[in-house]
C-alpha cells in the first residue's frame, strides 16, 4: 500500500520544500536588513538612534510572541487579499514569511553583537562609513554564525509548513492529516514523519557545512 502512495509523498515533499525555500529567500530578504538595522541602531553601536531601536524591537517581539498557529489563522484575510486565496502552497508562505522576518532579524542581530567591537572601531578610525562597517566588516565577520542562525530558521519552517497544512497548506502536513489521519493510514503518517526527519538532517549537516568553511578562525 506504501507503494502507492509513493507519488503522493513525493508530491507533498516538493510542495514542502518549495514552500520552505520561497519563504526562506523571502524572509531573509527583509530579516538581515532588520537584524542589521536591530544592531546597528543599539546603544552604543554607529547609528545608535535608541527611540527608533525600541519602537522596532517592540514590534518585532510583538510578532514572534504570536503562536504560529494562531498568525496562520489571524491573517486569513490578509493572505486572500494577498495572493487570492487562504489554502494552497502559496498561500502558506505569506503566514511563514511574516513569523520569520522577526526571527531571522533576533538571529542576526545575536550574531552581530559577536563580532568584537575592536574592528569596528579600527574601521572607524581608518575613516570608514557605516555602510562600510557593515558590509566588509560586521556582516564578513558575522557570517559563519548568521549562516548557523539561519539553519536553524530553517529548520523551524519546516516544522512551520507541515503545521500550516493543518488547514490546507498543502506539503506534507496537509498529506499526514488527509491521508493518514483522516482515511486511517497510519503507514502515509509514519513516512510523513520520517521524510521530515531525514529533510531536517539534510539542512542541519548542510548548514553545519557551509557554517564550518565560512568559518576563517
Amino acid at each position: 500500500m506504501l507503494n502507492e502512495a509513493i507519488p503522493l509523498l513525493t508530491k507533498a515533499l516538493g510542495e514542502t520544500v518549495y514552500m520552505v525555500f520561497i519563504s526562506m529567500i523571502i524572509a531573509s530578504a527583509l530579516g538581515i536588513p532588520l537584524g542589521v538595522i536591530l544592531h546597528t541602531t543599539n546603544k552604543g553601536q554607529i547609528l545608535e538612534n535608541m527611540v527608533f531601536n525600541r519602537i522596532i524591537g517592540s514590534i518585532v517581539n510583538a510578532v514572534r510572541s504570536i503562536p504560529f498557529i494562531i498568525l496562520l489563522v489571524a491573517i486569513i484575510p490578509f493572505t486572500r487579499l494577498l495572493v487570492g486565496s487562504a489554502i494552497g502552497t502559496t498561500a502558506a508562505m505569506v503566514p511563514l514569511v511574516i513569523a520569520s522576518i522577526p526571527f531571522i532579524g533576533r538571529q542576526v542581530e545575536t550574531s552581530l553583537k559577536e563580532v568584537p567591537n575592536g574592528l569596528v572601531e579600527a574601521a572607524l578610525s581608518m575613516g570608514a562609513t557605516p555602510f562600510q562597517i557593515i558590509t566588509r566588516v560586521l556582516l564578513p565577520e558575522a557570517m559563519p554564525s548568521i549562516v548557523a542562525q539561519l539553519t536553524t530558521v530553517i529548520i523551524a519552517l519546516v516544522g512551520e509548513s507541515a503545521m500550516a497544512g493543518a488547514i490546507g497548506g498543502g506539503g506534507l502536513g496537509d498529506l499526514a492529516i488527509r491521508y493518514g489521519y483522516q482515511r486511517f493510514r497510519p503507514e502515509i503518517m509514519i513516512a510523513t514523519v520520517v521524510i521530515l526527519i531525514v529533510l531536517v538532517q539534510v539542512v542541519q549537516f548542510a548548514g553545519n557545512t557551509l557554517a564550518k568553511r565560512l568559518n576563517k578562525k
